[in-house]
């Protein structure tokens, strides 16, 4: 998920993702610390609320999917076999996403006291977390129960700015949940990148994340 969804696999890395990602690398290096949580007090906001409900629907399958949007430098991922599996906790999910062989990204949608945030996290193959991990942003409106969009937040700005990666400050991602796909996009200035997954057949089995 091309330097720069999200929220690695060399050309692809995890550029694809943050904007959309970065290449990963042997040794991680915390460059960034993540805020802390916010209070555990959750807002409520029924069009969310139903965005997440349709979300857990689909906990503990799996789905299969593609690059559908069509920037040339996502071209090395247009064959690749896309994988997601959705795991649900107390305040939101966990969504894996591979890509081939590489099962680096996990996206995290939670709630907020303001609303939802979406945390791309991005490990090694030993797990260790990434130098660039955990950015993401919260739901700026209401959104709608079939789509929330998420932008850059302060942290996601720094950590961008710090790692040279200045075009991706203005990243917006989306997640969709229809009755047919789960959709996760990134837009900003001259970028577009989506992939969308068929939740009408799921797949055999999940994969564990690295």
């Amino acid at each position: 998920m091309s330097k720069l969804i999200f929220t690695s696999f060399a050309a692809l890395s995890l550029l694809a993702l943050a904007g959309c990602g970065q290449n990963q690398t042997d040794t991680p290096v915390t460059v960034v610390t993540p805020p802390a949580s916010k209070s555990t007090t959750t807002a409520t906001i029924p069009a969310q609320d139903t965005f997440l409900s349709e979300l857990r629907m689909h906990c503990g399958k799996t789905y299969g999917g593609k690059l559908v949007s069509t920037d040339p430098q996502d071209s090395d991922m247009a064959g690749e076999a896309m994988t997601i599996t959705v795991n649900c906790a107390k305040n939101g999910v966990r969504i894996p996403f591979a890509v081939g062989d590489n099962r680096s990204r996990t996206w995290v949608i939670s709630k907020t006291d303001t609303g939802l945030r979406l945390k791309h996290q991005h490990n090694h193959k030993d797990g260790s977390e990434d130098k660039l991990s955990q950015y993401g942003g919260d739901t700026a409106a209401k959104g709608t129960g079939t789509r929330q969009e998420f932008p850059a937040d302060g942290y996601s700005i720094a950590l961008f700015l710090q790692q040279g990666l200045d075009v991706s400050i203005d990243n917006v991602w989306a997640v969709e949940i229809t009755p047919t796909i789960y959709a996760y996009e990134l837009r900003r200035p001259n970028r577009h990148f989506r992939v969308e997954f068929d939740v009408t057949k799921p797949l055999a089995s999940p994969f564990v994340p690295w």
